[in-house]
């Protein structure tokens, strides 16, 4: 800003009057410990360290689980054993009978004073050969599963990118309003010193009246720089937060001028495609619908009969005891043998399947449904971003105009009170006007970059941008 020569104490009144203009910020006190950042370092320091984001991923990584277990139940799907462990008496065989006849002899009795140890095994493996899709169905759940959680993944890391970015921008809205903060106290010791200077040298024009209004004004100003020094260190803890900062640690923005973000404005309809094609949340409810479709076919499969391949053994051994081969007889501390044979299952619940059957294709219609309301409501999302944009754009290029007519005035009036031929009420009016448009210039950059954020949001395209380097080439 061109600096201002006073000679006039009322000059000082209106132009500190027009510094409430400004939002708020200041430069907070210096802290040792400072992480400098880029919005780049920002965004990616933001994915890095987000608990929101490992919340969502270990979600996404329960579903990966299940979907494991399920294709996993496509072989022995109930494969087990059992052991028992005790002991088992001998046999007493007062006749001493032969062991292929001991189960003719009906003086054989048990031992039970001679023990021995006692060790069984049983076994059992069950395999499904044709379950009428309850396998494959419940693997496409599965399946669907996972990619609903993989989705709500990037939906949560663009709700912590998009937050990032603005918390970014406002720190450097706040150090760009403090930069004109400091300009205005500077103006307010420029005027003090005028009028004391005119005061001593006895002007008539100039009396304590004047000091007195300058001296209020500056009190208002003291407060007003408290104001937006608090708000900067706001600014500041709020992206420090964002970043997980350690505790003692604070942030600056490495480059505090805030520049408008260039994008490429295409037509409505063209966001809106992309919206409606990269959107996380379609490809959630999309994901949804057909994990609820395979739903309704494990449902449906309850209806038919289920083939299975089953396998079962058991080995048995107890010291002092004898096998028996009369597939007759047996003895139960003296075992082995194994069965394999084919298994059908029917639910003959029919009314059962048929209410599961209706639940299933009831969530199934209800998610079709949301899928049409999300739908619509991105269209309207989209436009709604799409015309903020445009009303950011329109908002910065009049700030930007306007500023460059009131540096144009304000050069004139200067030059002009140099040579005594401009008129005091007019410098003030200049002064004024062109603090108040360098406010309003910054304030419209942040509102425009912040549009542009959400825009990218709203269409899916906020970490393609980040990528390509749309949002860091600031």
């Amino acid at each position: 800003m061109l600096p201002v020569r006073l000679s006039n104490p009322h000059l000082m009144l209106p132009v500190l009057l027009g510094l409430l203009f400004l939002s708020p910020s200041a430069s907070g006190q210096q802290i040792t410990d400072t992480l400098m950042v880029d919005l780049s370092e920002s965004l990616n320091r933001s994915l890095d360290v987000s608990p929101e984001i490992d919340a969502v991923e270990a979600k996404q990584a329960f579903s990966d689980a299940r979907l494991s277990l399920a294709r996993a139940s496509r072989f022995l799907t109930d494969f087990s054993a059992t052991s028992a462990h005790t002991f088992a008496p001998a046999l007493d065989n007062p006749n001493n009978t032969t062991a292929d006849r001991l189960y003719l002899d009906p003086d054989v009795r048990n031992d039970w004073d001679d023990l021995s140890p006692f060790n069984r095994i049983e076994f059992e493996a069950i395999q499904p050969l044709w379950t009428w899709g309850e396998l494959g169905s419940s693997i496409a759940a599965a399946q669907a599963g996972l990619n609903l959680d993989a989705a709500g993944v990037r939906v949560t890391e663009d709700e912590v990118l998009a937050r990032t970015a603005e918390l970014y921008y406002s720190l450097q809205l706040a150090d760009a309003l403090g930069r004109l903060t400091r300009e205005a106290g500077d103006i307010v010791e420029q005027a003090k010193d005028e009028i004391d200077r005119l005061l001593e040298e006895g002007a008539s024009d100039v009396d304590y009246a004047d000091l007195f209004q300058v001296e209020i004004t500056e009190q208002e100003f003291l407060q007003r720089v408290v104001e937006v020094e608090e708000s900067r260190k706001l600014a500041r803890a709020a992206l420090a937060r964002q970043l997980f900062l350690p505790p003692g640690q604070t942030v600056e923005a490495r480059n505090q001028v805030l520049e408008p973000v260039s994008i490429d404005m295409r037509s409505l309809q063209i966001w809106q495609a992309l919206a409606l094609s990269d959107r996380p949340e379609i490809t959630q409810v999309h994901a949804g619908f057909m994990a609820r479709s395979a739903l309704v076919e494990v449902a449906r499969s309850d209806y038919f009969p289920k083939l299975f391949l089953g396998v079962t053994g058991k080995w048995a051994y107890a010291a002092g005891r004898e096998r028996q081969r009369n597939p007759y007889v047996s003895d139960p501390f003296l075992s082995r043998g194994a069965r394999a044979g084919l298994v059908v299952q029917q639910n003959l619940n029919f009314s059962q399947t048929r209410a599961k059957v209706q639940q299933a294709e009831a969530q199934r219609a209800e998610v079709r449904s949301q899928e049409e309301a999300l739908r619509q409501l991105i269209l309207f999302e989209v436009e709604e971003a799409y015309r903020n944009v445009l009303i950011a754009q329109s908002a910065v290029s009049a700030r930007e105009e306007a500023l460059l007519i009131s540096k144009r005035w304000l050069r004139d009036e200067q030059i002009n009170f140099d040579l005594d031929l401009g008129d005091t009420e007019n410098l003030v009016r200049a002064v004024r006007d062109n603090l108040s448009l360098q406010a309003q210039r910054e304030q419209a950059v942040f509102n425009l970059n912040v549009a542009i954020i959400r825009l990218l949001r709203k269409t899916g395209q906020l970490q393609a941008a980040m990528q390509d380097g749309t949002l860091l080439g600031l």
